[in-house]
């Protein structure tokens, strides 16, 4: 429940601003720089952020790599619901699909890691669950909200689900001895070449 939490979210919101109301940025946006039902600027993020992903998990943990993108994805999102003008709105959209790119693969590890293969299964069950109802009641619960209340609580509501995805991560989640020895392994490299690269830099020389 912890780490589908945040995937629904994400995926959520992929699809909830599909139907704002036509006076707002986020619509002028979704008619000027995507088709119905698209992101280019989430989806553009999204790809970028993917192939990286692994390599950042390799130096500072899959735990606290999953925990920024879920902070990202939360500021980015009251960003975006305070934005004033369309471009600000777009740059805030690509920081969500730089957020929300990290989150479905570093989810999939985690459960691959925390359940036995006799468990994978439903573990996996509940989690695309969670992806394909996201999509469904997303146009309806964004229309509602825009009628009842304002185009900009659809992103709002992204906060506090937020908090509480980084609140119950810091509580549940943990990442496998492998991953922290990898992180270790891999700050011992990246230590042991920056005093190479120091040792033998023109500065150096010239200093001693």
């Amino acid at each position: 429940m912890t780490v589908t939490l945040a995937t629904f979210m994400e995926v959520l919101d992929s699809s909830i601003a599909t139907s704002p109301c036509p006076t707002s940025p986020a619509a002028s946006a979704q008619r000027r720089t995507r088709p119905p039902g698209s992101s280019p600027p989430i989806l553009v993020a999204n790809a970028i952020i993917l192939p990286a992903g692994a390599y950042m998990t390799t130096f500072i943990g899959r735990k606290k790599f999953y925990m920024i993108c879920v902070a990202l994805f939360g500021i980015s999102s009251a960003l975006c619901g305070l934005a004033p003008t369309l471009p600000l709105l777009v740059f805030c959209r690509i920081l969500q699909g730089i957020g929300g790119g990290g989150l479905e693969p570093s989810e999939q590890a985690i459960l691959a890691d925390t359940f036995p293969p006799a468990k994978r299964g439903q573990a996996f069950a509940m989690y695309g669950l969670a992806v394909v109802c996201a999509p469904a009641i997303g146009p309806t619960l964004g229309g509602f909200i825009t009628d009842r209340f304002d185009w900009r609580w659809i992103f709002f509501l992204n906060v506090p689900i937020c908090i509480l995805s980084l609140f119950l991560t810091s509580r549940i989640v943990e990442d496998p001895p492998w991953v922290e020895k990898q992180v270790k392994q891999s700050r011992r490299a990246a230590s042991s070449s920056t005093s190479w690269a120091l040792a033998f830099s023109p500065l150096t020389f010239w200093l001693t």
